[in-house]
């Protein structure tokens, strides 16, 4: 089951008992400013020689990322979960443990970020995930995921300006062998992405969102997969 709430997580997290998840995933505010209001349109070079126009996403500006998550957010998050993953670990003035989380984004020659990092209480290693995410150019698979996806009519449509592919999520939910019955939360849902690899592998879900319009965006994309597979499952029946 996938639960969405439309509320600030940290008045979320202070209801709630300690310990009470298995594991939070989160995406906290990192103080980057990428919370949209900038043009980032640009031509991008193809493998073939041709150059095509990529138009940016043209999302609002909010006032969510002007500064990094605060302690007593970092401390709700802990008290109230047994484990955590936390994506931007490096840009916190906070120690969290020595696992690791490296997502390649084999961006090439792009001017975005190589890859990013999260913390991992899982366990104590630095473990890599290889998967393209470089404008139109996306991964074609988890298995494959160095190599581009051939057809782009098949790409993620990105919801949110610091949109995570749910093949991430897959990932880590497979690759970490997580119990199908442990509880995951997401304090900062944005785009919904975690929600999709929910639907898709059998998770239940808690996740919260701030801001309105956001949350309606995430919320409707996670109802339609949620049909989608519905409709699908009835055709096998």
């Amino acid at each position: 089951m996938i639960n969405l709430f439309n509320t600030d997580n940290m008045e979320f997290m202070r209801q709630l008992p300690d310990k009470f998840y298995d594991l939070a995933i989160a995406d906290p505010e990192q103080g980057k400013k990428e919370h949209g209001g900038i043009d980032r349109s640009k031509f991008v070079q193809q493998k073939n020689g041709t150059r095509i126009w990529v138009q940016d996403g043209n999302y609002k500006k909010k006032s969510w990322d002007y500064y990094p998550a605060t302690n007593e957010y970092f401390d709700e998050l802990m008290r109230i979960s047994k484990h955590q993953i936390i994506w931007g670990e490096q840009y916190f003035d906070r120690y969290f443990g020595k696992g690791r989380i490296i997502w390649d984004k084999v961006n090439g020659k792009s001017h975005q970020f190589d890859c990013e990092i999260a913390y991992c209480s899982l366990n104590d290693r630095a473990e890599l995930f290889r998967f393209m995410w470089a404008g139109m150019m996306q991964g074609k698979s988890i298995e494959e995921g160095h190599i581009a996806q051939g057809n782009k009519k098949l790409n993620e449509g990105r919801r949110h300006p610091t949109h995570k592919p749910s093949a991430l999520y897959k990932w880590i939910f497979t690759h970490y062998k997580i119990p199908k019955d442990w509880k995951i939360f997401d304090p900062n849902l944005g785009s919904g992405s975690i929600g999709i690899a929910c639907i898709h592998l059998g998770y239940n879900l808690d996740a919260c969102e701030i801001d309105y319009e956001q949350y309606h965006i995430a919320k409707h994309w996670i109802e339609y997969e949620e049909k989608h597979i519905n409709q699908q499952l009835n055709l096998l029946v």
